[in-house]
């Protein structure tokens, strides 16, 4: 996919972004360093509500996880679309994503719960979402959400 189809893609996908939501401690939710764009880690919320709550592997099973990831990556994108000034068009590519799972110790899928994100970067960017990534286990997360993601991007 070629740049300035970021949009056009979101509707054909049918995804509707969310406003962007203000960070919740000293820090701010995107910064920009030359080409650069790094998103800070967004959780699965909705509508001012945490979503998907608990440890992946005992409370939230791996299809929901993924949906959480999913979402997660639907709130990076509003996050990014807002330090562009409205529009993903000027987005050159996905550079990295972080992925972090609130797992249960047992629980080893970490890869398959961030599909999630990373396959929703390529439904919306195309080759240009593909990216480098981290998929980790962590034994807890804010407000115990099941994940949390964070990413940078290239823009022009």
């Amino acid at each position: 996919m070629t740049q300035h189809q970021a949009e056009a893609r979101l509707e054909q996908l049918g995804i509707t972004l969310p406003k962007a939501v203000a960070p919740a401690a000293n820090y701010v939710p995107a910064r920009r360093s030359g080409s650069m764009i790094y998103i800070a880690g967004q959780v699965p919320t909705a509508d001012g509500k945490d979503q998907y709550v608990g440890k992946v592997g005992r409370d939230v099973s791996i299809e929901d996880a993924q949906k959480a990831a999913r979402l997660c990556a639907i709130n990076i994108l509003a996050q990014l679309r807002t330090a562009l000034g409205g529009s993903l068009d000027s987005v050159v590519g996905c550079v990295r994503l972080g992925g972090f799972v609130n797992a249960a110790p047992e629980f080893g899928d970490h890869p398959k719960v961030i599909n999630g994100a990373s396959d929703l970067m390529v439904e919306v960017f195309g080759d240009a979402g593909r990216h480098a990534r981290a998929a980790v286990g962590c034994s807890s997360l804010p407000r115990n959400v099941a994940v949390e993601v964070d990413a940078i991007f290239e823009v022009a």
